[in-house]
C-alpha cells in the first residue's frame, strides 16, 4: 500500500483502537498489522505526538511478561478528534468510491 495513504489513516486507526479500550504500543502495532502493513517504528512516534497533543493519557501497568507496560487512554479531546476524523474519512472515502465507480461504469 502507498506510504502516503498509510500515514494519512494511521492516526485515525490508532485513535479508533484506543477508543475501544486502553491499549499498549505493541498491542496497537500487532492489531494494525493485521489489516495494514506497517513498521513497528511508525506507531511509537505517533503515540508520543498524540499524547503530547492531549489526545491520550498514559499509565503504567504491571506485566507478567516483563517490565510494566505503558497503556494509552483516550481523552475527551481525543474522542472529539476521532469523531471529526471519522466523519472526514467517511466523506473522503465516499467521494473516492463515487469517482472510482463512475470510472468503472464507462469502461
Amino acid at each position: 500500500m502507498n506510504v502516503q495513504f498509510k500515514k494519512g489513516v494511521l492516526e485515525l486507526c490508532v485513535l479508533a483502537l484506543v477508543a475501544q479500550r486502553d491499549r499498549y504500543g505493541y498491542e496497537l502495532v500487532e492489531r494494525i498489522s493485521q489489516q495494514i502493513e506497517i513498521a513497528e517504528g511508525t506507531v511509537y512516534p505517533l503515540l508520543r505526538r498524540l499524547t503530547q497533543e492531549g489526545y491520550f493519557d498514559t499509565y503504567l501497568q504491571a506485566s507478567v511478561e516483563g517490565p510494566p507496560r505503558k497503556y494509552y487512554r483516550i481523552t475527551q479531546l481525543g474522542q472529539r478528534t476521532l469523531s471529526e476524523l471519522h466523519h472526514e474519512w467517511k466523506a473522503f472515502a465516499d467521494g473516492v468510491n463515487a469517482l472510482l465507480n463512475e470510472g468503472s461504469n464507462h469502461e
